[in-house]
C-alpha cells in the first residue's frame, strides 16, 4: 500500500508519518513539503494525506487533479484532507474526499479514520486483481473484471464486452451470473452489467462508461437499485 503525505508543515507530516507506521508497519510512506513536489513526482498512491493551504498549489487543487486522472486511468484512491481551517469542508465533497481532519490532529480519531481508509483502499486493491478465465478457440484467456464492461448473450454464446474489444465463446449466462458476483447485476435476461462501469441508468435503460445502452427490465428496476446502492456502500466504484 503506498500512501503520500503532503504538508508544508514539517511537524505535521513528522506526526502523521509516525501515526500511520505505527498502524500500518508495512506501508510505503512518501513525504511531500508543498503541492508542486507531489505533482512533479507523477507518483499514484492508494491514500492520499493533504493539507489544503499550501503555497501555489493547495491540496485542494492537487485532489482535483488526482480525481482527474483517475477518472482517465480508471483508478481509484482515497483522499484525507488534514487542515487548520474548517470552512473547506463543503469543498471537499466536490473531490470525493474521504475524510476532512482538523489539526492539531486528535489521535484517536485519526486512528479510526486511517483504519477504515486502510481497510478500503485494501478491498479496492483486491477487487482490481480479480479476474475470470475464459476458454475460446483452444485457448484459454484470463480477463480482469474491471475491465468488462458488460457480457451479452446470444446462440449458445456469451459476449464479452470488454476495454481492449469484444470476446465471443461458448458459456451459459446463468453459469456467468453464479461466477462473478456482487459487482455484476444481471439486468435482463440478456444482459450481464458491470455495476462499476455503469454511467446512468433509468426505469428500462442502463448506459455503460463506454457509450453503450442495455435494456433494464422493468421487473427488475427495484432489485437493481437496491443492489447498486449495495455496491456503492461496499466501496464500489460509481460513476452515475
Amino acid at each position: 500500500m503506498k500512501i503520500a503525505v503532503c504538508d508544508d508543515d514539517r511537524p505535521v507530516r513528522e506526526t502523521l508519518f509516525r501515526l500511520i507506521r505505527k498502524q500500518a508497519p508495512e506501508a510505503d510512506i512518501v513525504e511531500y513539503q508543498s503541492g508542486e513536489e507531489l505533482i512533479h513526482a507523477k507518483e499514484n498512491f492508494n491514500i492520499y494525506f493533504l493539507d489544503i493551504e499550501m503555497g501555489n498549489v493547495s491540496g485542494m487543487e492537487i485532489a482535483r487533479r488526482i480525481r482527474e486522472q483517475e477518472e482517465n486511468e480508471k483508478q481509484r484512491s482515497i483522499i484525507i484532507f488534514v487542515t487548520g481551517y474548517r470552512e473547506y469542508m463543503e469543498a471537499a465533497f466536490d473531490v470525493n474526499a474521504f475524510h476532512y481532519l482538523v489539526k492539531p490532529i486528535d489521535i484517536e480519531k485519526f486512528s479510526e479514520v486511517f483504519s477504515r481508509a486502510w481497510k478500503e483502499a485494501s478491498a479496492y486493491e483486491e477487487r482490481t486483481k480479480k479476474h475470470i478465465l475464459v476458454k475460446g478457440s483452444g485457448t484459454q484467456q484470463k480477463l480482469l473484471l474491471k475491465n468488462i464492461y458488460y457480457i451479452e448473450s446470444g446462440n449458445k454464446k456469451v459476449i464479452f464486452h470488454t476495454t481492449n474489444g469484444t470476446l465471443e465463446v461458448y458459456g451459459k449466462m446463468e453459469e456467468l451470473e453464479n461466477r462473478l458476483g456482487d459487482t455484476f447485476y444481471r439486468c435482463h435476461r440478456c444482459y450481464l452489467v458491470n455495476m462499476e462501469n455503469i454511467s446512468a441508468y433509468s426505469a428500462d435503460n442502463i448506459q455503460v462508461i463506454n457509450g453503450d445502452n442495455l435494456l433494464l427490465a422493468r421487473k427488475k428496476y427495484s432489485d437493481f437499485i437496491k443492489a447498486y446502492l449495495r455496491y456503492a456502500k461496499n466501496g464500489g466504484i460509481v460513476n452515475v
